[in-house]
């Protein structure tokens, strides 16, 4: 008998890990998976801020837990595996969010720089990705949403100067594509997400830069994303409501990515 709407989005009983889950669109994104029912994980580098989200998560009665860890390090992401196994379980649902950037003309940008923003957002959702399937979603099946940008869409405007930035979210849709097709056989699906201008703490200097009104102007819905907007996607590509699509990006961006080509 096929399910109702109501039970194809509930995540009852399932296990999410969201990195960079302790402010921005990581909490809102582990907001989502907790209101549908998911025991969630949040990781990030800060236990301050950590454990101040999963209060905030837990007074909204969400089974909320915390773990700090460098996702841009092989060694954080095994132990993070490792003690995530041992308090919750297999993991379920993964939502590879932690990011960096850096802003710099690109004939003078570090190298180091490059390395951080490469090793964070590319690496690093590869390594979790690696160890999450093989601590049991390889054998059980499972979600993985990778965070893209409508950044990794195409080039940057005039007035940015993120070259790192925009390669390694460009870098994030063909992974999110070559590992849904290798991993479709062991019922995973693995989908890309990309948001446009959030106001979060990594993008407000760049829309003050650029002027939110002006930004505004520029998007064919006339608004910035907010708190909510990231909700229903990522509930939809965690759920069985999602469950037949994988290898796919999504652009959350009021439209901006429409008027870009």
């Amino acid at each position: 008998m096929a399910r109702s709407v109501q039970q194809l989005f509930d995540l009852t009983g399932k296990t999410a890990l969201v990195t960079g889950g302790s402010r921005g669109l990581g909490l809102q994104m582990a907001q989502a998976l907790g209101e549908a029912g998911a025991r969630v994980l949040i990781t990030a580098r800060k236990a301050p801020e950590l454990e101040s989200a999963a209060a905030a998560l837990q007074a909204q009665g969400i089974e909320a837990h915390w773990i700090a860890a460098d996702c841009a390090s092989p060694e954080g992401i095994a132990a993070l595996v490792q003690q995530a196994g041992e308090r919750l379980g297999a993991i379920d649902i993964l939502v590879n969010n932690a990011g960096a950037t850096w802003g710099a003309k690109a004939e003078e940008h570090p190298l180091a720089a490059w390395d951080k923003v490469m090793d964070l957002n590319i690496r690093g959702y590869f390594l979790l990705s690696q160890a999450v399937a093989q601590a049991g979603m390889l054998a059980r099946g499972g979600r993985i949403i990778n965070i893209s940008s409508i950044a990794g869409l195409g080039g940057n405007p005039i007035a940015m100067r993120t070259l790192a930035y925009n390669t390694s979210k460009g870098a994030v849709l063909n992974f999110t594509r070559a590992l849904a097709a290798e991993w479709g056989q062991h019922g995973i699906t693995v989908n890309a997400v990309c948001p446009g201008f959030f106001r979060t703490r990594m993008a407000s200097g760049l829309i003050d830069a650029m002027g939110e009104a002006q930004m505004c102007a520029q998007a064919p819905l006339r608004r910035l994303g907010d708190e909510e907007d990231l909700k229903g996607i990522t509930v939809l590509l965690a759920s069985a409501a999602g469950k037949h699509i994988t290898g796919q990006w999504l652009a959350v961006d009021g439209g901006v990515s429409a008027v870009l080509g």
